[in-house]
Protein backbone atom coordinates (compact mmCIF):
# COMPACT_ATOMS: atom_id res chain seq x y z
CA UNK A 1 0.00 0.00 0.00
CA UNK A 2 1.08 3.53 -0.70
CA UNK A 3 2.25 5.47 2.31
CA UNK A 4 0.16 8.59 3.05
CA UNK A 5 1.81 11.82 2.02
CA UNK A 6 2.93 13.93 4.94
CA UNK A 7 1.99 17.62 4.38
CA UNK A 8 5.02 18.64 6.46
CA UNK A 9 7.34 16.83 4.02
CA UNK A 10 5.70 18.59 1.06
CA UNK A 11 6.12 21.96 2.74
CA UNK A 12 9.76 21.17 3.55
CA UNK A 13 10.45 20.17 -0.07
CA UNK A 14 8.85 23.38 -1.35
CA UNK A 15 10.92 25.49 1.07
CA UNK A 16 14.13 23.72 0.03
CA UNK A 17 13.35 24.23 -3.65
CA UNK A 18 12.66 27.91 -3.03
CA UNK A 19 15.99 28.26 -1.21
CA UNK A 20 17.82 26.68 -4.15
CA UNK A 21 16.10 29.08 -6.57
CA UNK A 22 16.94 32.05 -4.35
CA UNK A 23 20.61 31.01 -4.23
CA UNK A 24 20.72 30.67 -8.01
CA UNK A 25 19.09 34.07 -8.41
CA UNK A 26 21.55 35.61 -5.95
CA UNK A 27 24.51 34.13 -7.82
CA UNK A 28 23.26 35.45 -11.18
CA UNK A 29 22.63 38.89 -9.71
CA UNK A 30 26.07 38.91 -8.10
CA UNK A 31 27.84 38.06 -11.36
CA UNK A 32 25.87 40.71 -13.24
CA UNK A 33 26.68 43.30 -10.56
CA UNK A 34 30.41 42.62 -10.84
CA UNK A 35 30.22 42.93 -14.64
CA UNK A 36 28.35 46.22 -14.39
CA UNK A 37 30.83 47.63 -11.87
CA UNK A 38 33.76 46.81 -14.15
CA UNK A 39 32.05 47.70 -17.44
CA UNK A 40 32.95 51.46 -17.63
CA UNK A 41 36.65 50.56 -17.59
CA UNK A 42 36.17 48.46 -20.72
CA UNK A 43 33.39 50.26 -22.63
CA UNK A 44 32.37 53.88 -23.17
CA UNK A 45 30.39 54.94 -20.03
CA UNK A 46 27.85 57.07 -21.95
CA UNK A 47 26.90 54.11 -24.14
CA UNK A 48 26.51 51.94 -21.05
CA UNK A 49 24.31 54.59 -19.44
CA UNK A 50 22.10 54.59 -22.53
CA UNK A 51 21.66 50.83 -22.15
CA UNK A 52 20.82 51.19 -18.44
CA UNK A 53 18.24 53.93 -19.09
CA UNK A 54 16.49 51.89 -21.77
CA UNK A 55 16.78 48.75 -19.63
CA UNK A 56 14.94 50.55 -16.83
CA UNK A 57 12.33 51.72 -19.34
CA UNK A 58 11.85 48.12 -20.51
CA UNK A 59 11.70 46.79 -16.93
CA UNK A 60 8.98 49.36 -16.19
CA UNK A 61 6.98 48.35 -19.26
CA UNK A 62 7.41 44.64 -18.50
CA UNK A 63 5.83 45.10 -15.07
CA UNK A 64 2.65 46.21 -16.81
CA UNK A 65 2.75 43.99 -19.90
CA UNK A 66 4.69 40.90 -18.84
CA UNK A 67 3.28 40.47 -15.34
CA UNK A 68 -0.14 42.17 -15.53
CA UNK A 69 -1.05 41.49 -19.16
CA UNK A 70 -1.79 45.11 -20.11
CA UNK A 71 -0.33 46.13 -23.47
CA UNK A 72 0.29 49.87 -23.45
CA UNK A 73 1.18 51.75 -26.63
CA UNK A 74 1.64 54.97 -24.68
CA UNK A 75 4.68 54.47 -22.48
CA UNK A 76 6.74 56.90 -24.56
CA UNK A 77 4.64 59.69 -23.01
CA UNK A 78 6.03 58.91 -19.54
CA UNK A 79 9.61 58.62 -20.77
CA UNK A 80 9.36 62.02 -22.48
CA UNK A 81 7.47 63.70 -19.63
CA UNK A 82 10.15 62.73 -17.13
CA UNK A 83 12.89 63.92 -19.49
CA UNK A 84 11.31 67.26 -20.37
CA UNK A 85 10.34 68.07 -16.78
CA UNK A 86 13.80 67.32 -15.42
CA UNK A 87 15.48 69.10 -18.31
CA UNK A 88 13.39 72.25 -17.89
CA UNK A 89 13.89 72.47 -14.14
CA UNK A 90 17.65 71.90 -14.26
CA UNK A 91 18.04 74.36 -17.16
CA UNK A 92 16.00 77.20 -15.62
CA UNK A 93 16.69 76.87 -11.90
CA UNK A 94 20.43 76.97 -11.32
CA UNK A 95 20.16 76.30 -7.58
CA UNK A 96 18.32 73.03 -8.12
CA UNK A 97 20.33 69.88 -7.46
CA UNK A 98 20.20 67.04 -9.95
CA UNK A 99 18.40 64.54 -7.73
CA UNK A 100 15.59 67.05 -7.07
CA UNK A 101 15.15 67.58 -10.81
CA UNK A 102 15.00 63.84 -11.39
CA UNK A 103 12.50 63.33 -8.56
CA UNK A 104 10.32 66.12 -9.98
CA UNK A 105 10.40 64.54 -13.45
CA UNK A 106 9.49 61.15 -11.99
CA UNK A 107 6.63 62.66 -9.96
CA UNK A 108 5.20 64.40 -13.03
CA UNK A 109 5.31 61.17 -15.04
CA UNK A 110 3.63 59.38 -12.12
CA UNK A 111 0.73 61.84 -12.10
CA UNK A 112 0.40 61.51 -15.86
CA UNK A 113 0.39 57.73 -15.45
CA UNK A 114 -2.44 58.00 -12.92
CA UNK A 115 -4.46 60.09 -15.39
CA UNK A 116 -3.80 57.57 -18.18
CA UNK A 117 -4.76 54.68 -15.91
CA UNK A 118 -8.06 56.20 -14.77
CA UNK A 119 -9.04 56.91 -18.38
CA UNK A 120 -8.03 53.56 -19.88
CA UNK A 121 -8.02 50.85 -17.24
CA UNK A 122 -11.67 49.80 -17.74
CA UNK A 123 -10.89 48.87 -21.32
CA UNK A 124 -9.33 45.54 -22.24
CA UNK A 125 -7.21 44.09 -25.02
CA UNK A 126 -6.84 46.13 -28.17
CA UNK A 127 -9.20 48.82 -26.84
CA UNK A 128 -6.89 49.46 -23.88
CA UNK A 129 -3.88 49.62 -26.21
CA UNK A 130 -5.61 52.08 -28.55
CA UNK A 131 -6.71 54.36 -25.71
CA UNK A 132 -3.16 54.54 -24.36
CA UNK A 133 -1.85 55.24 -27.87
CA UNK A 134 -4.37 58.07 -28.38
CA UNK A 135 -3.52 59.63 -25.02
CA UNK A 136 0.19 59.34 -25.78
CA UNK A 137 -0.28 61.13 -29.10
CA UNK A 138 -2.05 63.96 -27.30
CA UNK A 139 0.99 64.31 -25.08
CA UNK A 140 3.26 64.20 -28.15
CA UNK A 141 1.40 67.06 -29.84
CA UNK A 142 1.45 69.04 -26.60
CA UNK A 143 5.24 68.77 -26.55
CA UNK A 144 5.42 69.72 -30.23
CA UNK A 145 3.43 72.91 -29.67
CA UNK A 146 4.95 73.94 -26.32
CA UNK A 147 7.67 76.57 -26.29
CA UNK A 148 9.43 75.22 -23.20
CA UNK A 149 10.28 71.94 -24.98
CA UNK A 150 11.94 73.63 -27.94
CA UNK A 151 9.44 71.95 -30.28
CA UNK A 152 11.08 69.92 -33.02
CA UNK A 153 14.52 71.24 -32.04
CA UNK A 154 14.30 69.67 -28.61
CA UNK A 155 15.78 70.83 -25.31
CA UNK A 156 19.58 71.12 -25.41
CA UNK A 157 22.33 71.88 -22.94
CA UNK A 158 20.67 70.37 -19.87
CA UNK A 159 23.24 70.65 -17.06
CA UNK A 160 24.17 67.50 -15.19
CA UNK A 161 24.99 69.49 -12.08
CA UNK A 162 26.04 67.93 -8.82
CA UNK A 163 24.50 65.07 -6.88
CA UNK A 164 23.50 66.25 -3.39
CA UNK A 165 25.63 69.31 -4.13
CA UNK A 166 28.77 67.20 -3.62
CA UNK A 167 29.42 64.78 -6.50
CA UNK A 168 30.21 66.29 -9.89
CA UNK A 169 28.07 64.49 -12.46
CA UNK A 170 29.87 66.10 -15.39
CA UNK A 171 32.39 63.32 -14.86
CA UNK A 172 31.14 60.34 -16.89
CA UNK A 173 32.35 57.79 -14.34
CA UNK A 174 30.46 59.48 -11.50
CA UNK A 175 27.38 59.77 -13.69
CA UNK A 176 27.59 56.10 -14.66
CA UNK A 177 27.69 54.83 -11.09
CA UNK A 178 24.81 57.10 -10.13
CA UNK A 179 22.69 55.71 -12.99
CA UNK A 180 23.78 52.18 -12.06
CA UNK A 181 22.71 52.61 -8.42
CA UNK A 182 19.31 53.95 -9.49
CA UNK A 183 18.86 51.13 -11.99
CA UNK A 184 19.76 48.42 -9.46
CA UNK A 185 17.42 49.93 -6.85
CA UNK A 186 14.53 49.97 -9.35
CA UNK A 187 15.32 46.46 -10.60
CA UNK A 188 15.27 45.12 -7.03
CA UNK A 189 12.04 47.01 -6.38
CA UNK A 190 10.35 45.35 -9.35
CA UNK A 191 11.78 41.99 -8.27
CA UNK A 192 10.27 42.50 -4.82
CA UNK A 193 6.92 43.58 -6.25
CA UNK A 194 6.71 40.54 -8.52
CA UNK A 195 7.52 38.10 -5.72
CA UNK A 196 5.16 39.77 -3.22
CA UNK A 197 1.49 38.81 -2.65
CA UNK A 198 0.56 41.86 -4.74
CA UNK A 199 2.69 40.54 -7.58
CA UNK A 200 0.99 37.14 -7.37
CA UNK A 201 -2.36 38.87 -7.73
CA UNK A 202 -1.10 40.70 -10.82
CA UNK A 203 -0.08 37.36 -12.33
CA UNK A 204 -3.50 35.93 -11.48
CA UNK A 205 -5.18 38.87 -13.22
CA UNK A 206 -3.05 38.28 -16.30
CA UNK A 207 -3.81 34.55 -16.41
CA UNK A 208 -7.53 34.67 -15.64
CA UNK A 209 -9.08 38.04 -14.75
CA UNK A 210 -12.67 36.75 -14.31
CA UNK A 211 -11.44 34.21 -11.75
CA UNK A 212 -9.57 36.95 -9.88
CA UNK A 213 -12.80 38.97 -9.81
CA UNK A 214 -14.74 35.95 -8.55
CA UNK A 215 -12.25 35.59 -5.70
CA UNK A 216 -13.17 39.07 -4.52
CA UNK A 217 -10.22 41.11 -5.79
CA UNK A 218 -10.81 44.64 -7.04
CA UNK A 219 -8.82 44.06 -10.22
CA UNK A 220 -9.18 47.64 -11.50
CA UNK A 221 -7.48 48.97 -8.38
CA UNK A 222 -4.60 46.51 -8.72
CA UNK A 223 -4.19 47.35 -12.41
CA UNK A 224 -4.24 51.11 -11.74
CA UNK A 225 -1.49 50.73 -9.16
CA UNK A 226 0.60 48.61 -11.55
CA UNK A 227 0.11 51.20 -14.29
CA UNK A 228 1.17 54.05 -12.00
CA UNK A 229 4.29 52.22 -10.77
CA UNK A 230 5.22 51.39 -14.35
CA UNK A 231 4.71 55.01 -15.45
CA UNK A 232 6.81 56.27 -12.54
CA UNK A 233 9.74 54.00 -13.43
CA UNK A 234 9.44 54.95 -17.11
CA UNK A 235 9.49 58.63 -16.11
CA UNK A 236 12.56 58.01 -13.96
CA UNK A 237 14.28 56.41 -16.96
CA UNK A 238 13.44 59.47 -19.06
CA UNK A 239 14.68 61.85 -16.37
CA UNK A 240 18.02 60.09 -16.09
CA UNK A 241 18.33 59.86 -19.87
CA UNK A 242 17.89 63.62 -20.25
CA UNK A 243 20.61 64.24 -17.67
CA UNK A 244 23.00 61.69 -19.20
CA UNK A 245 22.73 63.07 -22.73
CA UNK A 246 21.93 66.64 -21.64
CA UNK A 247 19.11 66.49 -24.17
CA UNK A 248 15.35 65.90 -24.31
CA UNK A 249 13.78 65.45 -27.73
CA UNK A 250 10.52 64.52 -29.41
CA UNK A 251 11.93 61.12 -30.30
CA UNK A 252 11.23 60.05 -26.72
CA UNK A 253 7.56 61.06 -27.03
CA UNK A 254 6.91 59.51 -30.44
CA UNK A 255 4.80 56.35 -30.76
CA UNK A 256 7.85 54.68 -32.32
CA UNK A 257 9.49 54.70 -28.87
CA UNK A 258 6.49 52.87 -27.40
CA UNK A 259 6.92 50.25 -30.11
CA UNK A 260 10.62 49.99 -29.41
CA UNK A 261 10.13 49.19 -25.73
CA UNK A 262 7.65 46.45 -26.74
CA UNK A 263 10.35 45.02 -29.01
CA UNK A 264 12.93 45.12 -26.19
CA UNK A 265 10.59 43.29 -23.85
CA UNK A 266 9.58 40.61 -26.34
CA UNK A 267 13.12 39.97 -27.60
CA UNK A 268 14.51 39.69 -24.07
CA UNK A 269 11.67 37.66 -22.63
CA UNK A 270 8.26 38.97 -21.59
CA UNK A 271 7.30 38.09 -18.03
CA UNK A 272 10.89 37.48 -16.88
CA UNK A 273 12.85 39.81 -14.63
CA UNK A 274 16.09 39.75 -16.60
CA UNK A 275 14.47 39.60 -20.05
CA UNK A 276 13.84 43.34 -20.54
CA UNK A 277 17.44 44.13 -19.52
CA UNK A 278 18.80 41.64 -22.06
CA UNK A 279 16.35 42.87 -24.69
CA UNK A 280 17.27 46.52 -24.17
CA UNK A 281 20.97 45.66 -24.37
CA UNK A 282 20.41 43.69 -27.57
CA UNK A 283 18.29 46.33 -29.32
CA UNK A 284 20.50 49.29 -28.35
CA UNK A 285 23.59 47.42 -29.55
CA UNK A 286 21.92 46.39 -32.83
CA UNK A 287 20.84 49.98 -33.48
CA UNK A 288 24.32 51.30 -32.77
CA UNK A 289 26.13 48.72 -34.88
CA UNK A 290 23.78 49.12 -37.84
CA UNK A 291 23.90 52.93 -37.71
CA UNK A 292 27.70 52.82 -38.02
CA UNK A 293 27.71 50.70 -41.20
CA UNK A 294 26.25 50.58 -44.69
CA UNK A 295 22.87 49.39 -43.36
CA UNK A 296 22.19 52.62 -41.45
CA UNK A 297 19.07 53.31 -43.58
CA UNK A 298 17.73 49.83 -42.88
CA UNK A 299 17.67 49.95 -39.08
CA UNK A 300 13.88 50.05 -38.75
CA UNK A 301 13.17 47.27 -41.30
CA UNK A 302 15.78 45.03 -39.66
CA UNK A 303 14.33 45.65 -36.19
CA UNK A 304 10.89 44.93 -37.64
CA UNK A 305 12.18 41.64 -39.02
CA UNK A 306 13.63 40.74 -35.62
CA UNK A 307 10.26 41.53 -34.04
CA UNK A 308 8.39 39.27 -36.47
CA UNK A 309 10.94 36.47 -36.03
CA UNK A 310 10.66 36.70 -32.26
CA UNK A 311 6.85 36.56 -32.31
CA UNK A 312 6.76 33.63 -34.73
CA UNK A 313 9.67 31.47 -33.59
CA UNK A 314 10.96 32.63 -30.17
CA UNK A 315 7.90 33.79 -28.28
CA UNK A 316 9.62 33.32 -24.94
CA UNK A 317 12.45 35.66 -25.90
CA UNK A 318 16.17 35.20 -25.26
CA UNK A 319 15.93 34.70 -21.50
CA UNK A 320 12.77 32.62 -21.75
CA UNK A 321 14.32 30.24 -24.28
CA UNK A 322 17.46 29.88 -22.16
CA UNK A 323 15.32 29.08 -19.12
CA UNK A 324 13.46 26.42 -21.12
CA UNK A 325 16.74 24.77 -22.19
CA UNK A 326 18.10 24.82 -18.64
CA UNK A 327 14.87 23.41 -17.22
CA UNK A 328 14.77 20.67 -19.87
CA UNK A 329 18.39 19.57 -19.45
CA UNK A 330 19.06 20.23 -15.79
CA UNK A 331 15.60 19.95 -14.31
Amino acid sequence: MNQPVNPADIHKAIVEQQKIQDRKKLMVNGVLLLLLLAAPFVMYPVFLMKILCFALFAVAFNLLFGFTGLLSFGHAAFLATGGYTTGYLLSHFSGLTTEVGIIAGTATATLLGLAFALLSIRRQGIYFAMVTLALSQLVFFFFVQSEFTGGEDGMHGIPRGELFGLINLEDNLNMYYFVLVVFIACYLLVQRIVSSPYGQILKAIKQNEPRAVSLGYNVDRYKVLAFVISAALAGLAGSMKSVVFQLASLNDAHWHMSGEVILMTLVGGMGTLLGPVVGATFVVNIEYQLSQGPLRDWVDPILGGIFVLTVLAFRSGIVGEIQKVIKKNLG
